[in-house]
């Protein structure tokens, strides 16, 4: 008579589950870089971007979407999703705005400057579609949570050196991106800080509004002073959210000796 190990049956629904997900995982996101990589091209092109744009733009799209492969397990789920999608095709905009501003090559006036305004709007209008679709489709995850917050950050850090290389602010408005990084950094010596945040409208809010901020100051014809007094509040919004969530942290049982 066969004996029934429910350890091993789980461990088999788990491996099934694991490869239904990357299967599925792989074909959205090696859908995307099918579109994308002649998309790029193509943008650059009609933008004036010079190709090495394109060629970043590409090789940061692989990377992002090579590690989001790498972290599927944390997803739990036996399909990629549609929220994840959402996420990864705000990916492919904001490579494509990264490598931009990494080279140099943003355009700072004319219909070009305009496209590169609109494709950060794009950007930052999906945001938040794809939290709510997790939800609504009982799809959430951490690796859901993590794709997204990753995004972010890195638009984020991408527009504030754009604010910077076009002479909209000062080197200072580099911390507005710099900031979450250095959060990540501080967990080393603080691993207190590593602990899980509550959810909070005001951490989504100041992240919505300096996107949109930094959004705003890349506008063609927009600079000194506004441009810099819009960046300044936008860093001292984030440095409260920050200095917020990283005292909670600290005052944490976890956090004692």
């Amino acid at each position: 008579m066969a004996v029934h190990d429910p350890s091993l049956q789980q461990d088999e629904r788990r491996d099934t589950t694991l490869r239904d997900l990357r299967r599925s995982a792989l074909l959205v996101l090696g859908g995307l870089v099918a579109l994308a990589v002649p998309a790029y091209a193509g943008a650059v092109e009609f933008l004036d971007l010079g190709r090495p744009v394109a060629i970043v733009a590409t090789a940061l799209l692989l990377a992002i979407f090579a590690l989001v492969l790498r972290g599927l397990p944390a997803h739990g789920h036996d399909r990629f999703g549609p929220a994840n999608a959402v996420t990864a095709l705000r990916a492919v905009l904001v490579c494509l705005i990264t490598a931009a501003v990494c080279l140099d090559a943003l355009p700072q006036e004319g219909p070009a400057a305009w496209i590169m305004v609109a494709l950060v709007v794009i950007a930052l209008s999906l945001d938040g579609v794809d939290g709510l679709l997790a939800r609504r489709l009982g799809q959430e995850s951490d690796l859901g949570a993590r794709f997204d917050m990753e995004v972010d950050a890195l638009l984020i850090l991408a527009l504030s050196a754009a604010a910077f290389l076009l002479d909209k602010a000062g080197a200072w408005v580099l911390l507005i991106g710099l900031m979450r990084y250095g959060f990540v950094l501080a967990q080393y010596p603080l691993p207190q800080l590593a602990l899980p945040l509550p959810p909070s409208f005001r951490r989504k809010l100041v992240c919505v509004v300096q996107v949109g901020v930094l959004c705003l100051v890349l506008v063609p014809g927009l600079g000194a002073p506004l441009s810099t007094g819009l960046a300044a509040l936008a860093l001292a919004l984030l440095a409260y959210s920050f200095a917020v969530d990283t005292l909670y942290l600290l005052r944490q049982p976890e956090a004692r000796p």
